[in-house]
């Protein structure tokens, strides 16, 4: 991608595949990640204990990002959970800091607005406890209020073979505007791993799921919350042979994912547009 990279301390940049924490994670799977070169590493919250214990066992600090975030606004409940984080990581200082999961119901005022979540986050920036600001949302609109608010250096935002109408506002916004991309819910919850009744063609995995997302020129980094060794190890391996995808294929996703979406209608995909 062009325009602004996540980097680590020491200058290097974010992986396109980033390890995040699902309730399985063990220590272990952070370990393996960073020994086939992965550098980014995410946990949405302190309960993610094995994912953090692994990450304080890397070595090289300067050599990787962390990120995490909350979804509390209240200034007093996000610097007591900074302070928390950085005495489990022990560090001095978290790579990137995410208000979390900004959703229609509330008030934007309250993130972007002057005194909000935002700013609240660049104060520690302006401190050298933190080195990015983010922001993640699964709503188009919001990730697009994000984004030109010119409050945020990095947007989390929900992206996949079925989930595309980013490809029309979020993400070309984000290119334009240089900020990098986190992409999450790749495999959307894994139900793109199940086929579907009209699918004629061979169903995609994670990898191919992974490659689909990170063909778009906004996303630095795709997330995966590999659930057991097995699933590690396939995306490691598809990570240490490429992650480059071709247009046929490309098209061919895009295709089954419009076949899983179908009509959008379940609750989930209706609440989060």
């Amino acid at each position: 991608m062009q325009g602004k990279q996540i980097r680590t301390i020491s200058g290097e940049i974010a992986t396109p595949l980033g390890l995040a924490g699902s309730p399985t994670t063990g220590s272990q799977f952070v370990a393996r990640a960073w020994s086939v070169g992965v550098n980014y590493f995410f946990f949405y919250n302190q309960t993610y204990k094995s994912l953090i214990q692994g990450i304080r066992r890397i070595p090289d600090r300067d050599r990787i990002v962390v990120a995490t975030g909350i979804e509390k606004r209240d200034p007093v409940a996000m610097r007591a959970y900074l302070d928390q984080t950085l005495e489990l990581m022990g560090t001095d200082m978290i790579d990137i800091f995410f208000a979390e999961y900004v959703s229609p119901s509330e008030e934007l005022n309250e993130i972007v607005g002057d005194g909000g979540a935002l700013d609240e986050i660049q104060k520690w920036k302006d401190e050298g406890r933190v080195r990015y600001v983010g922001a993640t949302s699964h709503s188009r609109p919001i990730s697009t209020t994000l984004l030109g608010s010119g409050k945020i250096d990095v947007l989390m935002h929900r992206y996949n073979m079925a989930h595309r109408g980013s490809e029309e506002e979020v993400l070309p916004y984000a290119k334009e505007l240089g900020i990098p991309v986190v992409a999450f819910t790749c495999t959307r919850w894994g139900t793109l791993l199940k086929g579907h009744d009209e699918c004629k063609k061979r169903i995609p995995g994670a990898s191919d799921c992974y490659r689909f997302v990170l063909n778009n020129p906004a996303v630095q980094v795709a997330l995966s919350a590999p659930a057991s060794e097995i699933e590690l190890s396939d995306n490691l391996s598809e990570f240490s042979n490429g992650l480059q995808a071709s247009e046929d294929q490309i098209d061919e996703w895009g295709a089954y994912g419009k076949l899983v979406y179908g009509t959008g209608s379940d609750a989930f995909e209706t609440r989060w547009p």
